[in-house]
């Protein structure tokens, strides 16, 4: 049965203890980004097992890595690329000698998710990001445009690299998609934003380490049938962020989890006929009434209704 957890900082927060008070004791964690000695990096063994004992002494279990090193190098085909690799393939290794099981990755260039409102109203005077093709500002980059096929280059170069060590390590890397999955993007192109594009990734190295992230949002505007998508891609589902969203994509905003375009009650269904055993977190939601909006997508009120929004979800499913 698949297994909710959240995204919790390495640092404290208040979504430490509200996560435990909704019951959800799996964490989605970042990586040691502030607490790197001298001469250590990103993908070390020492912080990473400090950075897990501090999630383990707060009562969480860390089932996913949901963060990168810095990959600019390796996505654009630049020099010193094979040096952002190596620490890549000693996060996975060190990964799997920790026993985490998943490691979260992208290949958005430049920049990641973009949003060009991120107080739009929603119900009961919320507030929810959104995104609008005509209002990215030029400056979003000052680097030079990049193909869709040289990104499908340099990609296949990291996964040749990476994907034997991650099947030794037995961590699973699971690719999240473009945000939003349009392209190019000032120039910039952007490949992970298709279905197909997405079984292209998967044929592009064979392997059982090679899978993806179903983020829900993204994915949803990709397809008109949300559900038969993740039938379609069964096994190779390693991770999901169970999210929903109103548009198309080059224009749409962030909703409630009971108030977007896609059945959520048959994606749940859809999950439990794959046999999908991995985590599934809620992801992006409603900054609400008495809560900053500071870290917006990631308030920590909101998080307790898609919390418990999931959980009836899932009750209501695997019960049957």
């Amino acid at each position: 049965m698949l297994q909710i957890a959240e995204f919790i900082s390495p640092k404290p927060s208040p979504v430490w203890k509200l996560a435990q008070q909704c019951g959800v004791t799996l964490a989605v964690g970042g990586l040691p980004f502030d607490t790197l000695k001298p001469g250590e990096k990103l993908g070390d063994l020492a912080p990473l097992t400090r950075m897990k004992a501090d999630y383990e002494a707060g009562g969480f279990k860390l089932e996913v890595i949901e963060a990168r090193p810095p990959l600019n190098k390796a996505k654009r085909g630049l020099e010193g690329r094979d040096e952002e690799i190596d620490v890549v393939c000693e996060l996975l290794t060190n990964m799997g000698k920790l026993g985490i099981p998943v490691w979260c990755y992208e290949w958005m260039t430049d920049f990641n998710w973009v949003r060009t409102n991120f107080a739009t109203p929603s119900r009961g005077g919320s507030v929810v990001t959104s995104f609008d093709a005509k209002d990215v500002p030029d400056s979003i980059t000052s680097n030079p445009p990049i193909s869709e096929e040289e990104l499908w280059t340099n990609l296949e170069y990291f996964l040749k690299r990476t994907l034997p060590v991650a099947e030794k390590a037995g961590v699973k890397m699971s690719m999240h998609p473009d945000d939003p999955p349009i392209t190019p993007i000032k120039g910039v192109s952007r490949i992970m934003r298709t279905i197909d594009n997405y079984h292209r990734l998967l044929g592009l190295v064979d392997s059982p380490m090679n899978t993806i992230t179903m983020c829900q949002g993204n994915f949803t505007l990709m397809t008109d049938d949300l559900p038969r998508e993740i039938k379609r891609f069964g096994k190779k589902i390693s991770f999901v962020h169970f999210r929903d969203v109103r548009g198309v994509p080059t224009k749409f905003q962030e909703t409630w989890h009971d108030a977007g375009k896609t059945d959520m009650l048959a994606c749940m269904k859809a999950y439990k006929d794959i046999g999908f055993e991995g985590v599934l977190r809620p992801d992006h939601v409603p900054t609400v009434e008495g809560d900053s909006n500071e870290n917006a997508g990631y308030s920590a009120f909101g998080r307790l209704y898609a919390i418990g929004y999931i959980r009836g979800l899932q009750q209501a499913v695997y019960a049957s």
